[in-house]
Order: structure tokens, then sequence, then C-alpha cells
């Protein structure tokens, strides 16, 4: 007669546990980071041998299709890589989306750290970048996808210490319909901006506003269910 093995339940691991996971990811993000910048700083030498500031004359990689495709290839093998990492490391949903969070978070602020080191770039927080190019060209102040980054890290200690207790946060469906409207809206603030970035008055198209407002309805969201959740 066949028994089965159970398995120990990891979804509450001692907190030890939990922040040599946690020191893992972040040492991985921080590499990753590197690997990132090197790449923009190989495409700002063959791109933008004058310098890359705003407003951009034109745009050269989207005159050159097969580059631009590459490009936007490792944008999606990115993310495949954080989600990988994320869910390997994880032991439940929420774990993962913790590891999730921490990784992209440090892996984007240790990315604009090490352009500051390779090629003493930003100058300031406020200048501007180009994020991504899924679907279309996301570009802001440096400072923008830096708050994102820290309120996602924020969001991910607070879950991965409840999670080394065995506590969950209690999130309804119409919870993460909210997270992900807030994310849209924080999304579209960076595409409109992307619409503009080879006119002089590219800055005018960021909307502090609008970003804000993405940012500060996901924030209380998370404090709305952090509070049903004790």
């Amino acid at each position: 007669m066949c028994t089965r093995e159970k398995l120990p339940d990891t979804s509450g691991e001692p907190l030890k546990t939990t922040l040599i996971r946690f020191c893992i990811v972040v040492v991985f993000g921080i590499a990753f980071a590197y690997i990132e910048a090197a790449v923009v700083v190989y495409l700002r030498t063959i791109f933008h041998p004058d310098g890359f500031t705003f407003p951009l004359r034109d745009f050269p990689i989207s005159q050159h299709g097969d580059i631009l495709l590459t490009e936007i290839g490792r944008e999606v093998a990115t993310f495949i890589l954080i989600l990988t990492g994320s869910w390997l490391i994880g032991r439940n949903f929420q774990q993962r989306l913790a590891y999730f969070f921490t990784i992209f978070a440090v892996w984007d602020i240790f990315y604009y750290i090490w352009l500051k080191i390779l090629i003493s770039w930003p100058s300031s927080i406020m200048d501007w970048d180009i994020l991504f190019l899924i679907p279309m060209i996301w570009a802001s102040p440096v400072l923008a996808p830096v708050l994102i980054s820290l309120t996602l890290l924020l969001f991910a200690i607070m879950m991965l210490y409840r999670s080394s207790y065995g506590a969950s946060l209690r999130v309804t469906p119409i919870d993460w319909l909210g997270f992900f409207l807030a994310a849209l809206v924080v999304v579209v603030s960076f595409c409109v901006a992307g619409l503009h970035i080879t006119e002089p008055d590219f800055r005018s198209y960021f909307y502090w506003p609008l970003f804000a407002l993405g940012n500060i309805a996901a924030i209380g969201l998370f404090l709305k269910c952090l509070l049903r959740s004790k």
C-alpha cells in the first residue's frame, strides 16, 4: 500500500530563514541590475555618442528594426527571469509576489546606482530616462520609477515579515482590481510622457498628479488589506 509523504508547511518560515532568503534575493537583484546597466552603457555608446539628453533629437533604435525587436525581447526575458527567480525562492503565492517586488525594486534602484558609477549618469534624480518599450515608450524623471520601487520594496518587506509568522494579507477580488487600476494609472502617466520625448516641452507631459494618484491609491489599498488582516 502506497502512502503519500506529507510535506512540511513552509508558508510560515522562521524570521531568520526569511531574512536569509531576502538577502539572497537582494544580491541577485543587485547583480542583475549591473547586467542591465552594462547593456544600457553599450546602447548609449552606439546610439547616443553625443550624450543621452532630453529632449531627444530622435529615437535612433526605432530606426533599426532588428535591434529594436532584440531590445523588446530582452525586456520580456528580464521579466521572465525576475518571475522565475521569485517563483523558485517563494513557497506560496504571497511570498512569490513579495520576492518579485523585491527583485524588481532592487534591480531598478541599483540599475541607476550602477549607471552613476559607470558613466556618471544621472546627474540629478530629476533627469529623464526611457523606462520600457512595451507596448510603447515609457518615460519619466528618474525619481518616479525609484519611488515606485521603494513602494514595492516596502510592500515586500511587510508581506515577508507577516509570512515569517504564518500570516498573510487578506486581499479580496475587489482589492486586486483596485491594485490593477492603480498600476494602470501609473503606466498611463509613463506612456503619455513617452509620446513627447522629442518635444521641447517634454517635461510638461509627465503628469505628477496622475502618477501620485496611482501610487497613493496602491499604498492606501495595501494599508487597507494590512489592517483587515490583523
